[in-house]
């Protein structure tokens, strides 16, 4: 009979109409809810560009600040999808689908606001100052969260005239100090808009990990929301019971990790009076259980490793980001008909059991080379080559 219920349950969700693949999952987590008081940006991205890589920006070209940042390997300039720059300002964004009221003919311009936000932003009110002279349309439909070196913590819900800051600092808004955004907007249009069972998927993981009083790290996130196969909506978590997966697969709806996911990312920031060298982004490239996190520093430039970098795989793409990409493909082999629509779980789990121990070195190696640099306020420089060591 459970075999039965199961397969039946494959066969309903498998009708069900696949969200938009720009739909990404996020949340910012403030000094008051992380273990040492720095914030966390977390951005798990969907999209139709797989192909992603890591770019560095110096300033000069109209940029104040030089920056690093996530882009579409076939993008030469002028996008970024997340990013942090030389003062400590962080950036990701959300696809909204509640905040426009009618269609306009410029859209798409999230990437756009971000690159040129990261170019020229120190603080939320350089960001704030930014919208305001932006022109109108500005073709975005977007929740923009960002955090700065001065303590700032906000989502903005931008749409193409106008703009509203849900400041994650405040109690009343967010009382345990973290606060999540899929596809929608908390002032736009209520109950339309998408992402809302992956809303209450990370809002159910996230709020259970704080009344347990775990520790929210960027590994934390990684393991318990990047790489979670929990769906609120069935009470299904596949990654402890992985016998809920008919012959091994399970209809690719609703988890927080998607085929159509690019990459995750979770900056983490630095303490007011922090030299902004040691903000952190820390990037999967590629779907989360097929590829391992590697710590990045704008502070190294262009010395960034060169894995992540244009031309390290094929074409414009990067090393991480091909190897992530052809283990995806023993997740998700069906191409014919709706097979798309089902992936194999037996598949994601070997390859989170495979690279769970060099993403957990590169965690060591990476704790180890901070806690000198906290103590030094500067970035150990010198070491990152050995911390890039795969």
């Amino acid at each position: 009979m459970k075999k039965i219920f199961s397969l039946s349950l494959l066969t309903a969700l498998a009708l069900l109409t696949a969200l938009p693949t720009d739909a990404c999952t996020s949340a910012i987590f403030t000094g008051k809810s992380t273990p040492d008081g720095r914030p966390l940006l977390w951005k798990h991205r969907d999209t139709g560009e797989l192909d992603n890589r890591i770019e560095f920006f110096p300033a000069g070209n109209g940029r104040k600040y030089g920056f690093l940042g996530l882009v579409n390997s076939d993008v030469q300039d002028g996008e970024v999808w997340t990013g942090t720059n030389e003062v400590g300002f962080s950036i990701m964004n959300t696809a909204s689908y509640n905040l426009q009221s009618e269609p306009a003919k410029l859209e798409d311009q999230e990437g756009v606001v971000m690159y040129q936000a990261l170019g020229s932003c120190k603080t939320l009110a350089d960001f704030e100052k930014m919208l305001d002279k932006m022109k109108k349309p500005r073709g975005v439909e977007a929740n923009f969260g960002v955090i700065d070196a001065e303590g700032g913590a906000a989502y903005y819900e931008v749409n193409n005239t106008e703009w509203r800051k849900i400041d994650v600092n405040d109690p009343k808004i967010a009382p345990e100090g973290f606060l999540i955004y899929t596809n929608h907007s908390y002032t736009g249009r209520k109950d339309d808009g998408m992402g809302y069972v992956r809303y209450n998927t990370a809002n159910e993981i996230i709020h259970r990990g704080w009344i347990q009083g775990v520790d929210f790290t960027p590994q934390w996130i990684f393991n318990n929301l990047s790489r979670s196969y929990y769906h609120s909506l069935l009470g299904v978590d596949l990654n402890k019971h992985p016998e809920l997966a008919p012959e091994g697969w399970f209809v690719d709806q609703d988890f927080i990790p998607r085929r159509s996911t690019s990459a995750s990312i979770v900056i983490k920031g630095v303490k007011k009076g922090e030299n902004p060298d040691l903000t952190v982004m820390w990037t999967i490239l590629g779907y989360p259980p097929c590829s391992a996190a590697v710590p990045l520093f704008v502070a190294a430039g262009k010395d960034q490793p060169e894995y992540m970098l244009k031309g390290s795989g094929k074409g414009d793409n990067c090393l991480m980001c091909d190897q992530a990409l052809a283990r995806r493909a023993k997740v998700f082999p069906l191409t014919r008909g709706n097979g798309k629509n089902y992936f194999n779980v037996a598949a994601a789990h070997q390859f989170m059991k495979d690279l769970a121990p060099l993403e957990e070195s590169m965690f060591i190696r990476a704790d180890y080379l901070m806690e000198r640099s906290y103590k030094q306020g500067k970035l150990d420089k010198e070491s990152l080559p050995l911390l890039y060591i795969l």
